[in-house]
């Protein structure tokens, strides 16, 4: 997992050391994100980046909202940038998208477009 700091968040890049498990937000890459994240979103904000992530089971999306409950019990912000569309729309699917996906438009995904919705 790479690291960068950006205005007070730490901006992290989704990345396992295989090459064959680098596009799956599965259930050992939970674990270690878990792991790796937890104590980090206790101390800062962090925006996640998941480039090149493709696929995300329960176990994905579970990490992912346990990292977002840490993060505000501790009085920080985690979200997720650069989300791939498919993983958008399975955060759409469980009703995370709006929790968990940055608004910022310099972090935002590189599917923006496909983010906005109507007001109406």
């Amino acid at each position: 997992m790479n690291t960068g700091i950006f205005e007070s968040a730490a901006i992290l890049k989704f990345q396992m050391a295989e090459p064959a498990e680098m596009h799956d937000l599965m259930r050992e890459a939970s674990a270690c994100l878990l792991e790796r994240l937890g104590p980090l979103v206790l101390e800062r904000n962090v925006a996640l980046d998941l480039t090149g992530v493709e696929r995300m089971d329960a176990a994905g999306i579970s990490t992912l909202l346990a990292l977002y409950c840490r993060s505000r019990e501790a009085g920080n912000r985690f979200s997720l940038v650069n989300v791939p569309v498919r993983v958008v729309e399975i955060l759409r699917v469980v009703g995370l998208d709006r929790l968990l996906l940055s608004h910022n438009p310099v972090q935002s995904s590189q599917y923006g477009s496909e983010l906005r919705r109507s007001a109406a």
